[in-house]
């Protein structure tokens, strides 16, 4: 019963343990708000899912190739260019089982034992993980509430040693949601260009729940797109998460290596879910707005409601659809037996007390805050900060 080393040294995944645990009190009855998962609560639009009927129809049931369709990495060579002026080739292209494996195939394919990764803090939860899997060490960044939980050029250039392979970047940020201008990228940009062999993982799965109007991409920099591997997917923007399709677009040598990974443990992803993908990318996109316009509606109301409970500090995220406020001004504090010392505490007594479960920002390396997502609806919303304020009122 001995687990190998490196499964060892993996930590369970903390929003998904969050989600398992509410699903089994609703299971037993009780009426449970989640506001841990990140996923989107709408359906998958109706030509996408046609789509996927025609595909089967069609007879898309053998394998597909390892890096997947070529007619899908064409659409997104021209998602790419049309949405974001980058121009690559369906070489540069390899579609993965999500954007999550594309995040795990590149880390393990240009990271070596040794190797240090610089991922700035509040990060996703599985970007250590997946370092410390490929046998590198992790190099946290802290940022913090005071800088809206975005890395400064100064930190990035005091961080990398002559060990630094790579740097992920998650613009929309989850947990955050903040987002990244131009200017920013590009000061960050600058420091990545000015040391050699340092590569830029840049995750931009929440490019289309994003509130400044624009979404920005490090690799439009000159000399970027030579340093830069984009990691992305239909799961956010389309309500697909179920299908798991993802992509990365990368130099064509990092791309052969992960399509070379991925051939030995997965193969090509599924193939109608990648007939369903051709179709979010080629159809109209006025669902992906309706959408995104949804969550902004609701980013106003989750902030409203945050920032009339006394204790919380709040911002304004602008992506994503998840709130990071800080709550460290109730460690210490506790109701009946349960003390709150921490933001796990803090999660686990909401889930208790409140019946709203969230995620701490202990798994997110920011012990100060914690993660609320708000994809869900407006009634859900507001009935679940009621029940927090309630919950956080109790805390002496």
């Amino acid at each position: 019963m001995k687990l190998s080393d490196r499964i060892n040294r993996l930590a369970p995944s903390a929003t998904l343990a969050m989600s398992q645990k509410s699903s089994e009190m609703k299971a037993q009855g009780v009426d449970v708000i989640n506001l841990s998962v990140g996923e989107p609560d709408f359906n998958t639009p109706a030509h996408i899912k046609e789509a996927a009927k025609k595909a089967i129809d069609e007879n898309y049931s053998r394998y597909s190739p390892v890096a997947g369709y070529a007619s899908l990495r064409e659409a997104v060579v021209r998602k790419l260019k049309r949405e974001n002026g980058l121009s690559y080739t369906p070489a540069q292209i390899s579609v993965s089982n999500g954007a999550k494996q594309g995040v795990c195939n590149t880390v393990m394919t240009l990271v070596n034992p040794g190797d240090e990764v610089i991922i700035p803090a509040p990060y996703w939860v599985s970007y250590p993980q997946m370092v410390k899997l490929a046998g590198g060490t992790p190099v946290i960044v802290n940022t913090g509430f005071a800088q809206d939980f975005k890395m400064k050029p100064e930190q990035l250039e005091a961080a990398i040693t002559p060990r630094t392979r790579l740097l992920i970047l998650c613009s929309p940020s989850n947990p955050t949601g903040s987002v990244y201008s131009k200017e920013e990228l590009k000061a960050l940009a600058d420091v990545v260009l000015s040391h050699e062999d340092v590569y830029v993982l840049a995750d931009e799965i929440y490019e289309h729940i994003n509130y400044t109007g624009r979404h920005e991409s490090i690799a439009q920099f000159a000399g970027m797109q030579e340093r830069a591997i984009i990691v992305n997917g239909v799961s956010k923007a389309y309500a697909m998460t179920g299908w798991r399709i993802g992509y990365i677009a990368a130099p064509e040598w990092i791309v052969k290596g992960c399509n070379k990974l991925q051939g030995q443990y997965t193969s090509g992803p599924c193939s109608v879910s990648q007939k369903a993908a051709e179709a979010a990318y080629n159809s109209d996109q006025s669902c992906v707005e309706e959408m995104r316009l949804a969550f902004e509606r609701r980013r106003n109301l989750i902030v409203s409601l945050a920032k009339d409970i006394p204790g919380l500090e709040v911002n304004c995220p602008q992506g994503a659809f998840y709130l990071f406020p800080k709550c460290s001004s109730f460690y210490g504090k506790s109701y009946g037996s349960y003390i709150v010392n921490n933001s796990t505490d803090l999660a686990m007594y909401l889930l208790d007390e409140a019946h709203v479960a969230t995620v701490g920002g202990d798994a997110f390396g920011d012990p100060e805050c914690f993660r609320m997502s708000y994809a869900t609806s407006d009634d859900n919303i507001k009935e679940a900060m009621r029940r927090i304020k309630e919950a956080l009122g109790k805390l002496k």
